[in-house]
């Protein structure tokens, strides 16, 4: 392969990966804050709690497939990325408000 073909492939991967770290900041850091509503802080340990328990593999994998195998929705090509962007925005805030919470 070419040199300038593989460093294009690179910076694009690179682009593409820094957008998902961004996106995943944005969303994740907001969730992970506590509610002051007590019905809605049991939700939310439930929540946490099995976020945290299972891998993020298995939950971007659930996040991508389950609204086809669910609901079979038919899901636009753009889908992919917001499956990631939704995936790790879960998984990170469920982190991020045990980082709070201490």
């Amino acid at each position: 392969m070419n040199f300038a073909i593989i460093t294009q492939q690179l910076v694009s991967g690179m682009g593409s990966s820094l957008m998902i770290f961004v996106l995943t900041l944005l969303f994740s850091m907001p969730f992970g804050r506590m509610s002051k509503i007590k019905p809605l802080q049991a939700v939310i340990k439930v929540f946490i709690a099995i976020l945290r328990g299972t891998p993020l593999m298995l939950q971007l994998l659930v996040v991508n497939f389950a609204p086809y195998y669910l609901f079979r929705i038919s899901l636009p090509r753009w889908y992919r990325f917001a499956a990631i962007i939704i995936g790790f925005s879960i998984n990170y805030a469920a982190y991020f408000a045990e980082i709070y919470r201490s």
